[in-house]
This record gives C-alpha cells, sequence and structure tokens, in this order.
C-alpha cells in the first residue's frame, strides 16, 4: 500500500512512516525512491506533521492505543483514515473519538492478500461522511486498489462488519481446501487431479491456496502471510458478530478449532493455509506433507 502510494498518489511532500518497531520502518524506507519517505519517532510526531493520516495495525488494542496517542497530540482538521480489520464496536469507538476531537474519519479496510496490495490491486471498503470518503478516494481505485465499495454516509461500522464477513469467506475456503485435499489423499484419489480440478473450476485464490498446500509452503515459510493469530481475531470477531445477530456460523467454528490446532503445532509463526496441516493431524497423518 504504502508503496502505491508514494508512486501513483501525487503526494507533493515525503510519505511519513511509523511502525511500533523502527527499524521495520527504517529497513522499508530504505526499499523505496530516494526522498520519498522518512521515518517518524512517534505516533505523536507523525501526526502533528500530516494532514491526512493512514492506519493499518494488527488489532483492535493497537488500534485504540494508537489514536489515543494521536489525540494527545492534537488533531482538529485532520484526516484519519482506518485500514485494520477490527471489531465494529471498535470502529465507531475510535470515530467518535476522533470526531469529538475535531478530526474526521473513514473506515477503510480492503480485501487482499500481500501479493495483491504490492499491485495495487486491493478493493477498498470506505464509510462515513460523504465529504470525508470523497477525500479519501484518490488515494485507493488507481493507487493502491482496484476498485472500492462506497458506503458513504453510512455508520463507520458498516464497513468493518463487511471485511469480518468477508473474511470469513476466505476462513472458509482455506477450510475447504483442506478438507477436500485430505479426503483425496486418504480415499486413494490422490491430490494431484483434485489441483488439477480446483485450478480449472476456481482459479485465483482457491487454486493459490491449493498450491501453497500441496507445495508444502503451509509449513516452509519463516513469515506467515496471514498469521494465526490474526486469522483467530477475525473468526472471534465474526462469531462475537454472529452471536449479537441471533445467528451462528458453524463452518466458521469449524476453522477456528483447526487454527488453534495450528497455533499449538506452529506457534505464533503458523499461517491460515497451515489449517490443512491440522486437518491432516486429525486424519491421522503427518501435519507436514514432505513424505
Amino acid at each position: 500500500m504504502t508503496k502505491n502510494l508514494i508512486e501513483k498518489g501525487n503526494l507533493d511532500q515525503p510519505l511519513l512512516l511509523f511502525n511500533r518497531t523502527k527499524q521495520r520502518a527504517v529497513d522499508f524506507s530504505q526499499t523505496l525512491a530516494s526522498g520519498k519517505s522518512e521515518v517518524v519517532e512517534s505516533v505523536e510526531a507523525g501526526v502533528s506533521k500530516a494532514d491526512v493520516i493512514f492506519t493499518n495495525l494488527a488489532d483492535d488494542h493497537a488500534v485504540e492505543s494508537a489514536i489515543e496517542q494521536a489525540i494527545k497530540s492534537g488533531v482538529k482538521g485532520k484526516l484519519f483514515v482506518d485500514c485494520s480489520t477490527i471489531h465494529p464496536e471498535t470502529t465507531e469507538r475510535v470515530a467518535k473519538a476522533l470526531v469529538e476531537a475535531g478530526a474526521e474519519f473513514v473506515a477503510a479496510p480492503v480485501f487482499g492478500a500481500p501479493a495483491m496490495a504490492e499491485a495495487g490491486l486491493l478493493i477498498g471498503v470506505l464509510a462515513g461522511p460523504k465529504a470525508a470518503v470523497e477525500k479519501v478516494k484518490p488515494y485507493f481505485t488507481g493507487v493502491m486498489a482496484r476498485a472500492e465499495v462506497d458506503m458513504s454516509d453510512e455508520p463507520y461500522s458498516k464497513a468493518t462488519t463487511l471485511k469480518i464477513i468477508g473474511n470469513t469467506f476466505v476462513l472458509n475456503m482455506v477450510e475447504q481446501l483442506a478438507e477436500g485435499h485430505v479426503l483425496a489423499e486418504k480415499s486413494g484419489l490422490g491430490t494431484k487431479y483434485l489441483h488439477e480440478m480446483i485450478g480449472n473450476m476456481f482459479p485465483g485464490a482457491y487454486a493459490a491456496y491449493s498450491t501453497r498446500m500441496l507445495s508444502g509452503d503451509y509449513y516452509k515459510r519463516e513469515e506467515p502471510l496471514f498469521a494465526v493469530d490474526l486469522a483467530r481475531k477475525d473468526a472471534r470477531h465474526a462469531m462475537s458478530l454472529a452471536k449479537g445477530a441471533g445467528t451462528t456460523l458453524h463452518n466458521v467454528e469449524t476453522g477456528d478449532r483447526h487454527l488453534v490446532a495450528l497455533k499449538e503445532h506452529a506457534g505464533e509463526k503458523g499461517d491460515i493455509a497451515g489449517i490443512y496441516g491440522a486437518v491432516r493431524k486429525e486424519a491421522g497423518l503427518a501435519f507436514e506433507n514432505d513424505a
């Protein structure tokens, strides 16, 4: 997202970068065009120098903590755009705090894997007052995103509600692929023909996750693409929404159970695709498919 903001966002000054682990921001800045970014020491330092502030953080606590720090530095007249995946109630709390402090706010969670973010092919979901949403749009389609879901003048929480529900589709997809490949292996069909069918019938994300499972990427990679703790956070939020609405997400409950088993096996470096390994173990196979 950041790279595309710099390269295609028509910025008239360096993009300010802040990460709670400063070295990550420094290392990333060095991969960008010279003079196009500047690392700041704190949230307050960045907010004081910026008019538009994007936040994209791991969980609800991190978002609320960052916004609390920002408000202390003064936010009147500034526009905040939160791209994090958080509970809709958290979104409303954050929005209320910022608006009461004199800022504008747009809830703008995004759909898309890291490769899509790199290519500027995300899908943005924009909710909030129309005037604020219109200010944000130039940074999305054609820059960071290939499309937008425009929720102008809708409650901020609708954007993160859609994001949470949308992420259950990812969890369900991974769960179904894992179960299908394990059944194919144990029934004697083998995974080769199932993978071929998936590639022809469901190209795109299904085929990509199928490849990651069969190639062993789900346990070989050093850093997760979709970390198990983040996947579980999203599942908890989805189940919370379902409970509040008087319904049940049985598929998500099954996926979350396998995420628990994945965390026990691989720790915090576990990737959501490792659900395949958890389903394998449940069926009496080894977690790793290297054999």
